[in-house]
């Protein structure tokens, strides 16, 4: 506990948390109608057992709307107390303008700033950072930080090594300042974020609008995205901790990127983790890109894994490369 006396520090606490899922879920089984596979290869090799697809009327941003709803309901505020929205995807709705305007008109929320970030799978984390360092430096004091992706847009349907493994959804939390004890007060302690662009071409999107003209597919060399996967999150994540003056073994739960399950369980031993700390929806929801941290926390929040006073582990890696994590006392 904190001493008599201690200065308190202004930090970003999350006040709460949501989540969205397009109606439409898909196992592999019916997957494997469409292309050559079967539901026994993609779980040996990934853990993804369904994915949800968005419909047609479900956009980006819709999901997004949805998420942050539930997160503002979480945190007990109303719409019109945010003043900044940041909104992580490779997916929006539109070239411009960004998504998260789009998110703001649909709450009815009137003068905020509003943004998007684009770091592909570590969108969350890098949104996370903008946002905690903004309210850090008292220019906001309420936060819709949301990931969000409707990755079907932008699949190769005909390639089997990469449509299984992607899903659409949103996740959001509602970031507050807080006047917290510097020594054990909850909200965001340490962040750290990385990208080397010398990896393009091992996960991409083969079009944009300075170069083709077009959205374009992914494209993704499994193997070596795994290799780096592994040793960039232990890395990020270490660094991450010590940057918080923490531990592994202070962790109470790592909440990843949603992206293999084989890559979850080698981080996991990497840092010595046992593997009930780290929390898995990759089986349900595939990977969902920026939206797959969000989506997780509040799934293990709503489940009553993650409470109150929780030291938590945040960390994603994604095309650009780009990687993170975020240290945060929940």
């Amino acid at each position: 506990m904190s001493g008599a006396g201690e200065a308190l520090v202004r930090r970003a606490v999350i006040a709460g948390t949501g989540s969205a899922l397009p109606a439409r879920r898909v196992s592999n089984a019916e997957l494997a109608q469409q292309v050559d596979t079967s539901d026994e290869w993609i779980v040996e090799r990934t853990g993804i057992r369904f994915r949800h697809i968005a419909a047609p009327d479900e956009t980006t941003s819709t999901l997004a709307t949805d998420a942050a709803r539930e997160a503002i309901a979480s945190a007990g505020i109303a719409a019109a107390a945010i003043d900044l929205i940041v909104l992580a995807t490779a997916t929006p709705d539109q070239t411009f303008p960004a998504s998260a305007t789009k998110v703001q008109a649909a709450l009815g929320i009137g003068d905020c700033v509003a943004f998007d970030v684009a770091a592909v799978c570590s969108g969350f984390l890098y949104a996370l950072q903008v946002a905690e360092s903004m309210i850090r430096a008292g220019s906001a004091n309420r936060a819709l930080v949301i990931g969000a992706e409707t990755f079907s847009r932008i699949l190769d349907w005909e390639d089997r090594a990469t449509c299984v493994l992607f899903g659409d959804g949103a996740g959001a939390i509602v970031l507050e300042a807080q006047e917290t004890a510097a020594s054990d007060g909850r909200g965001v302690l340490a962040t750290r974020l990385h990208a080397d662009g010398r990896h393009n071409q091992l996960l991409y999107v083969d079009g944009g609008p300075s170069t083709t003209g077009t959205v374009g597919k992914l494209r993704m060399k499994g193997k070596e995205v795994f290799r780096h996967a592994v040793t960039n999150l232990a890395a990020v994540m270490n660094e991450s901790l010590s940057a918080a003056g923490l531990a592994a073994a202070d962790v109470d739960w790592v909440v990843p990127h949603q992206a293999n399950a084989r890559i979850l369980d080698a981080t996991a031993k990497k840092l010595g983790l046992a593997p009930e700390k780290v929390i898995v929806t990759v089986d349900r929801h595939a990977n969902t890109s920026a939206a797959s941290v969000p989506l997780a926390l509040d799934a293990a929040v709503k489940d009553g894994r993650i409470k109150r006073g929780d030291l938590l582990v945040l960390e994603a890696m994604g095309g650009g490369f780009t990687w993170g994590a975020a240290v945060v006392r929940f």
